[in-house]
């Protein structure tokens, strides 16, 4: 905090209320037996699954809910500019300040802010915010959205001379190995009644807080206008961004009047390079790299769509490790923590707007592709709001380093959903041709597709208009038709979802089009599209994580395509892909029987787990995951062959088995000497509840999170895979636990409930910490087992 501008954070103690309120808005409202609640919250994923929700939204419930902060403010800052903004809240919002009315924001996905200059008080009495939400129909998305204020609330005070929000903008005329060139745009605002003299200072520290190059200018500005300055800071053997060095400078931002600081702004900033070639790819820094990414949704399963960051640290760990360099923002605008997490950790970045436009998509209730559909959802307010929240997003986010691209849009050309074309009388091949065959007729009666490629200039324009430096993308469903009528032409490059078996014809009719994948499924020859083609520089898997919604049909309520399942941990696809991606050397185990499908019979999804627990003399097939040239299989010190994954049509190795209890062991072995191996032991009859903690301190913010990993083990403490014991999680002291999941997307148990069964042997609790320092003590227990401890202290921040 500096006496220029400042802020406070509003997360802690709110008042919340399920259902309407006639009078919620009102400051004198009485809220005193509210539910007292700490944000980012979503209510829905707290009540219980039900089949009278939408499988789309994962089976929990929306509805109507009001929240209330009581806030004092110090007289101190009594006189400022004063700023309320909301990083996320679904939807339909309404805000109050002390009885005076802001405005609404239909879009759940966008950061808004109100200038509540005027409306509040100091010094005195607590000022109240008022919060209506109103998510009536959960039937207005293809994913679980949640329901509530599931992002941060902030205040933010200013001199009435001071940087306009989203008013700095820097990014890397030249990054060169030796000099690098960063521009600087600031916008400055005089909200006085004289004119002013002012002086636009930058300074950029590097991460040892050193300065590593500034620059200053003059800059007049008229009472009551707006000033824009450009200048440029030269940087001498700059540190470069990637994905393997996120490196990180912070740009200080100074505005002066008569000698004082009156503002100052800190900003991130990441120095890079990066290009588009149609035919060589994408390069960073000058480097070619192709681009190993995944699609994510916002949520975390128990958590619904209230994150913290701690827990997309973790997840982004394990994608981190499997290979993956790159993030689809899918499809909606994230959370600006979780970018921050990806200019740390070191993630290119596809940063999307909207999955509808005009057009209302089907929205499927009833079970994933199953008719009829609704029709809810944002394509009612995208007219009004559209470009707004698309210039929200743009603005916000353009700062960020591993940003690369900006999506418009996803899948707004699937045919007849609802865009239609008379093409479609003679087209054939669409985004999947097991749907049924209505969506392949020409109806003349619905809306034209050529529309799209209006849209589609109209939204590339707005883009451009907040930056000139990134590339406009969208991920086309039918490129067949995009290309046909405009739609394609509109943007700089063109994604395109599961159509790997058009890059070879449509790279020689569009020879100037840079043409990737924009979601893809995880299958080795769509892998291989990418790798062996100079021209195809990305692909992005549907999906990294499991998520809520989506679901195929009660009583699955979420989709099943993740590397990382709903908690957090890898499924056995993870490694398969790991073994395709990373360099860092690796090898893993899978089992199944000989009757059932493997990695390669389901395009990567799925294929063995493991385990080593079968019958006696059953035949199993072992597949074995290694990115080393080599490898061998033992069971019990036998060896019972070795093998190349080179040599193998799916790039990793199978043997045939008859089961015996004990070790199995695969070892994968290089010409560099390097080895690693990977054991399943028979586990016997359950004796232990292990625990164990990502951390045992925390910050007392009310934010920090610690992972307690939980797993069913015999006596030597080995997993027992198939174990699904129910365990009973308590926290006592300055703590709370946060939620409860175990990765299994049939458990209806609700997700409010202290005890949940292991899936896989395992569950995982998330601990958050209080707002005072002391001490948490966990304890988890099932029947007929010791019950395991731990203790996390917290420090003051």
């Amino acid at each position: 905090m500096n006496e220029s501008r400042s802020m406070i954070w509003l997360n802690a103690d709110w008042r919340f209320q399920r259902g309407d309120s006639a009078r919620a808005w009102y400051k004198g409202h009485d809220d005193w037996d509210w539910r007292r609640v700490t944000l980012p919250h979503d209510w829905a994923v707290e009540e219980d699954f039900s089949q009278e929700h939408s499988s789309g939204s994962g089976y929990l419930p929306g509805g109507i809910g009001w929240y209330r902060k009581h806030a004092a403010l110090p007289a101190g800052l009594q006189g400022r500019r004063a700023y309320l903004t909301f990083e996320g809240v679904y939807n339909h919002s309404q805000v109050w300040v002390n009885s005076h009315y802001l405005g609404k924001r239909p879009y759940g996905y966008s950061t808004f802010t109100y200038e509540v200059t005027g409306l509040l008080e100091y010094g005195g009495p607590d000022n109240i915010i008022a919060v209506k939400v109103d998510h009536a129909e959960t039937a207005d998305s293809r994913w679980y959205t949640g329901s509530g204020i599931y992002r941060d609330v902030y205040l933010t005070f200013t001199h009435d001379i001071h940087v306009a929000q989203y008013g700095i903008f820097a990014s890397a005329v030249t990054a060169e190995r030796d000099r690098a060139e960063l521009q600087v745009e600031t916008r400055v605002m005089n909200e006085t009644e004289t004119s002013a003299e002012l002086s636009i200072r930058h300074t950029l520290l590097d991460a040892g807080g050193y300065a590593a190059g500034s620059a200053a200018a003059l800059l007049p500005v008229a009472a009551g206008a707006a000033e824009d300055n450009v200048q440029t800071i030269e940087v001498k053997e700059p540190k470069r961004w990637s994905p393997e060095t996120p490196y990180l400078y912070m740009l200080l931002t100074e505005v002066l009047q008569d000698g004082e600081t009156v503002d100052l702004v800190r900003t991130p900033v990441g120095i890079r390079s990066f290009s588009f070639d149609p035919a060589e790819g994408f390069f960073l820094n000058g480097e070619a790299m192709k681009i190993k990414g995944v699609c994510i949704h916002h949520d975390a399963g128990g958590l619904g769509a209230a994150v913290p960051g701690d827990v997309w640290t973790r997840r982004l760990r394990y994608l981190k490790d499997m290979g993956c360099n790159a993030i689809r923002m899918s499809h909606n605008p994230p959370a600006p923590n979780l970018l921050d997490l990806c200019d740390q950790l070191g993630f290119l970045v596809m940063d999307e707007a909207f999955d509808e436009w005009e057009g209302v998509k089907n929205k499927w209730s009833v079970g994933h592709n199953v008719y009829p559909p609704k029709h809810f959802g944002y394509y009612e307010d995208f007219p009004q709001w559209g470009i707004t929240d698309l210039q929200e997003m743009v603005r916000r986010d353009r700062n960020h380093p591993s940003i690369i691209l900006w999506s418009i849009g996803n899948e707004v050309d699937y045919p007849n959903d609802p865009y239609c074309h008379p093409s479609f009388q003679t087209m054939t091949g669409n985004n999947d041709a097991n749907k049924p065959a209505e969506e392949r007729i020409y109806d003349p009666n619905k809306p034209n597709a050529e529309r799209l490629a209006v849209i589609a200039r109209k939204l590339a324009q707005a883009v451009k208009a907040c930056d000139t430096t990134r590339p406009v993308t969208a991920a086309l469903a039918y490129p067949e038709l995009s290309n046909l009528i405009g739609y394609a032409d509109a943007l700089d490059v063109a994604g395109y979802n599961y159509k790997e078996h058009l890059y070879e014809q449509d790279q020689a009719a569009y020879p100037d089009r840079v043409i990737y994948g924009s979601e893809n499924s995880p299958g080795l020859r769509e892998w291989l599209a990418v790798r062996d083609n100079n021209a195809v520089c990305a692909q992005f898997i549907w999906t990294g994580i499991d998520y809520l919604g989506e679901a195929h049909g009660w009583p699955v309520r979420a989709a099943q395509a993740g590397f990382l399942d709903l908690a957090g941990f890898p499924k056995p696809s993870y490694y398969y892909r790991q073994s395709l991606w990373s360099e860092t050397p690796m090898a893993y185990l899978a089992v199944r029987r000989a009757d059932e499908p493997g990695m390669a019979d389901t395009g990567g999804r799925y294929g063995g787990v493991p385990s080593w627990n079968w019958e006696p003399g059953e035949r199993l097939i072992v597949s074995g995951f290694t990115n080393l040239a080599a490898a061998e299989l033992r069971l019990n010190g036998k060896l019972l062959g070795t093998g190349r994954p080179a040599d193998s049509a799916e790039l990793f190795l199978s043997w045939e088995v008859d089961y015996e209890p004990g070790t199995l062991t695969l070892e994968g072995k290089d010409g560099q000497g390097r080895a690693v191996k990977r054991e399943l032991r028979t586990a016997a009859a359950p004796e232990r509840l292990s625990l164990t903690a990502d951390t045992l301190e925390l910050r007392a913010n009310l934010r920090d999170v610690a992972h307690i990993e939980l797993e069913i083990t015999d006596a030597a403490g080995n997993g027992i895979y198939e174990a699904e014991l129910p365990v009973t999680v308590t926290v006592e002291g300055a703590g709370e636990l946060l939620g409860l999941e175990n990765g299994n997307a049939q458990d209806l148990q609700p997700y409010r409930s202290h005890t949940r069964s292991t899936y896989h042997g395992k569950l995982l609790a998330y601990i958050r910490t209080g707002a005072a320092p002391g001490t948490i003590k966990v304890t988890a227990a099932t029947p007929g087992l010791p019950a395991a401890e731990a203790v996390i202290r917290t420090i003051t921040p």
